[in-house]
Formats: structure tokens, C-alpha cells, sequence
């Protein structure tokens, strides 16, 4: 049972920066597909980055060019740098390996 929780999330300005972290413990996470997700209050969950086990990512248009996700196997850690960030990007941030296991999520809002 691989077990994810997330960090780095805060409050900072508008075109400020953050670098979210995910630890995954209970073994096997280096073998999955990892992602992140974002939930905003009364809007769906969304994906917004995903790297797989092979280091290939992907994006979301919203974040393109302003996020990077990345990770490191030997520490079992996903991370999400997040710059320029926009007042849009306030929300939760989740972790999610596998498809099927989540963490409970980070706070990250973006205010002057």
C-alpha cells in the first residue's frame, strides 16, 4: 500500500514561486506514474503535471511553461516547482501514484 504525503504549500504573491514535494513510502512508488492534481473550491479536480516511471512528463496548457514536476527515485520523491504563480493557481494540491493512491493534499494560495 503505498502511502503519499504532500508538502511545500503556502501562501505567496502573485509571480511568486513554490516547490511541492510528495513523499511516497510502503514501496514500489519508483515503478509508477506520478502526478499532480489540483482542486480549487467548486471546481472539479484537475490534472496538472505527470511524470512517469521513465522520467517522460506532461502538462497541463495552464501550467505550461511556468511548472516543472520532477522526481527522484532514490528518495521516493515527487516534486511540482511552481513560478510565476497566478492567483488562478489557488487551491489543493494533490499527489497521486498509480492512478489510484492520493495524498491529502496541500494548500497553495497565491495572494497579494
Amino acid at each position: 500500500q503505498v502511502q503519499l504525503v504532500e508538502s511545500g504549500g503556502g501562501l505567496v504573491q502573485p509571480g511568486g514561486s513554490l516547490r511541492l514535494s510528495c513523499a511516497a513510502s510502503g514501496g514500489g512508488s519508483s515503478t509508477y506514474t506520478m502526478a499532480w492534481f489540483r482542486q480549487a473550491p467548486g471546481k472539479q479536480r484537475e490534472l496538472v503535471a505527470r511524470i512517469s516511471s521513465g522520467g517522460t512528463t506532461n502538462y497541463a496548457d495552464f501550467v505550461k511553461g511556468r511548472f516543472a514536476i520532477s522526481r527522484d527515485n532514490g528518495k521516493n520523491t515527487v516534486y511540482l516547482q511552481m513560478n510565476s504563480l497566478k492567483p488562478e493557481d489557488t487551491a489543493v494540491y494533490y499527489c497521486q501514484a498509480g492512478l489510484t493512491h492520493w495524498g491529502r493534499g496541500t494548500q497553495v494560495t497565491v495572494s497579494s
